[in-house]
């Protein structure tokens, strides 16, 4: 499958896609152009197997400095569900979510409101020393609830943090992001690329299924609303991966010592 794009670059390398964020002049800024290409690019990997992890990460000196506020308003409006580019943008968040890969997101520079969502709602936040991540929005004028910052950052921080960050707009650097929780590892940025990688190599390293499914898994147990019910999730999981070939080899190449050979069935 070939991507052909303007504001964004995806470069397939085996089973994994690395998404670079491609308009380093404007500190990668999103555009209606950009939130059409990546709506279409994660919206064409839900029935994707040869992909099956994305790294995301910005071209130049930042990962992304959130909504072009310069090409406001330029170009075509889009319908966005009704919410015109509100709602336009807003379903690429959902499309990341919906994407059965996971994503990792490598940071560095300013990740500003718009480009803060896009790390939150990957699965994994790398951040380089440089990293510098905020809330941008109530800065503006506007809410900080928006592209669903409100639902991906009390999960991921708790909620008092949380509301520091979104009811000041203030920033938070790449240690104490680490501290709280906000990014699984800070790395020179000069690094980010093979710590990225390493992440992408112990990912493969897993049955293609048992990769999906706890993505999925993952997403659910969240917002389950008892143990129960993300056990129920747990269990139908696990009965799945069971009945598979794959599992069948995971399990002989353990006690035959070697690494498994998965095909995806």
């Amino acid at each position: 499958m070939s991507y052909s794009y303007e504001t964004i670059r995806v470069e397939v390398k085996g089973a994994a896609h690395w998404l670079t964020l491609n308009r380093p002049d404007s500190l990668n800024a999103i555009t209606t152009k950009m939130a059409g290409e990546l709506a279409d690019y994660f919206g064409r990997l839900y029935h994707d197997r040869t992909c099956r992890v994305v790294v995301m990460r910005g071209a130049g000196r930042a990962f992304c400095a959130g909504l072009d506020i310069k090409s406001r308003g330029e170009g075509e409006t889009p319908f966005g569900g009704g919410y015109g580019f509100q709602g336009y943008l807003a379903d690429v968040y959902i499309k990341m979510r919906r994407c059965p890969q996971p994503i990792v997101a490598l940071v560095h520079g300013a990740a500003c409101g718009g480009g803060l969502a896009f790390a939150l709602a990957s699965d994994i936040r790398i951040a380089g020393e440089s990293a510098r991540m905020n809330a941008a929005f109530i800065k503006l004028g506007l809410s900080s609830c928006d592209m669903g910052v409100s639902y991906f950052l009390p999960r991921v921080v708790g909620l008092s943090v949380a509301s520091e960050l979104m009811l000041t707009g203030r920033f938070i650097q790449a240690q104490r992001a680490l501290a709280t929780g906000l990014v699984s590892e800070v790395v020179p940025d000069a690094q980010l690329e093979a710590t990225g990688q390493s992440y992408v190599d112990d990912m493969l390293a897993a049955a293609p299924m048992g990769l999906r499914l706890t993505k999925e898994g993952l997403a659910l147990a969240v917002d389950a609303p008892s143990l129960e019910a993300a056990m129920a999730i747990e269990n139908r999981n696990q009965v799945l991966c069971a009945r598979s070939a794959d599992f069948a080899e995971g399990l002989r190449a353990f006690l035959e010592k070697r690494p498994p050979v998965y095909k995806d069935a």
